[in-house]
C-alpha cells in the first residue's frame, strides 16, 4: 500500500459529496435507488461553506491514486459549560474506509488526526456517532458511549 493523508480543500467537494452519500446510505441502511438527491445537494452546499470558513476539515485517504477513505469534524459553539467554559465542541464524522482497507490502520489514524486538529483549536469536547461497524475503533481510543454519542473524556 502507498497511503496518502491530504487535508481537503474546496477543489476535493465532489469526492466529498459522494462519500457522505455513500457512508449514509451504509449508515442508514439504504438501497442504492433511495433518493439522495436532497441530502446531496444540500451536502455539496455545506462543504462548499465550511471548508471555506474553516467550519468543518476533511481528510482524504488515498492509496497510489485511489481513493480509499475520508473523515471530518464539525467545529461550533455552544454555551459555555461547567465542564466545556469556552462552549467550543467538535463532532466527527463522515469516517469512511473502503471495506478492502479496513482493519488496516486508515481510520486510527484518521481519527487521530482530526482530535488532533480539534485540539489544536483550543477544542476539549470532541464527540461522533458511531455505528456498530465503527464503535470498538472509537472505544478504543476513550470515547465512552452516551446514548447515541460517544464523547472523548480526556
Amino acid at each position: 500500500m502507498d497511503l496518502t493523508y491530504k487535508r481537503a480543500t474546496p477543489d476535493d467537494i465532489e469526492i466529498l459529496t459522494e462519500t457522505r452519500i455513500e457512508v449514509l446510505r451504509a449508515a442508514n441502511k439504504l438501497s442504492s435507488d433511495t433518493d439522495m438527491s436532497e441530502v446531496e445537494r444540500q451536502s455539496y452546499s455545506y462543504y462548499k461553506k465550511s471548508l471555506y470558513d474553516g467550519s468543518h476539515i476533511a481528510y482524504l485517504v488515498f492509496d497510489g491514486k485511489r481513493f480509499v477513505g475520508a473523515g471530518g469534524v464539525s467545529f461550533f459553539q455552544v454555551m459555555p459549560t461547567y465542564h466545556n467554559p469556552s462552549g467550543n465542541k467538535a463532532y466527527i464524522m463522515n469516517m469512511y474506509t473502503k471495506p478492502e482497507y479496513r482493519r488496516k490502520g486508515i481510520a486510527i489514524k484518521m481519527l487521530d488526526m482530526l482530535i488532533k486538529d480539534s485540539k489544536n483549536r483550543g477544542v476539549t469536547a470532541i464527540s461522533l456517532e458511531a455505528t456498530d461497524l465503527g464503535r470498538s475503533l472509537y472505544e478504543k481510543y476513550g470515547f465512552v458511549k452516551m446514548n447515541d454519542e460517544m464523547e472523548l473524556q480526556k
